[in-house]
């Protein structure tokens, strides 16, 4: 069982996949036990309810849902910063994911 579990929501969840990946090839560097995986923004109530996220992510395309799911969810919900998202950077990403569940 992961220690921590880190969801990352964008339109269709494809495009976070190639992210998840890096992310979670870097968690592994630093010795992380995460559960990382990419879902559509429309599974998100569904897939928060089931797993239990520690942090979810949103891409910058579903920015729109930020608030409503602030409100929504007792967890830290934040938008993957645009340079980041645009260069795949699993590192910076993870990182912030770190810091938003108080492990950095």
């Amino acid at each position: 069982m992961a220690d921590k579990v880190i969801i990352l929501a964008c339109a269709a969840g494809m495009s976070t996949s190639m992210l998840v990946t890096k992310m979670q090839n870097e968690a592994e560097a630093q010795g992380k036990n995460y559960d990382i995986f990419a879902i559509s923004i429309s599974e998100v109530d569904d897939k928060v309810a089931s797993n239990h996220p520690d942090v979810l992510l949103l891409g910058p395309q579903v920015r729109y849902t930020l608030n409503e799911l602030k409100k929504k969810f007792d967890i830290p919900v934040e938008v993957i910063a645009m340079q980041d998202y645009g260069m795949m950077n699993g590192k910076n990403v993870l990182n912030r994911a770190m810091e938003l569940m108080g492990e950095a």
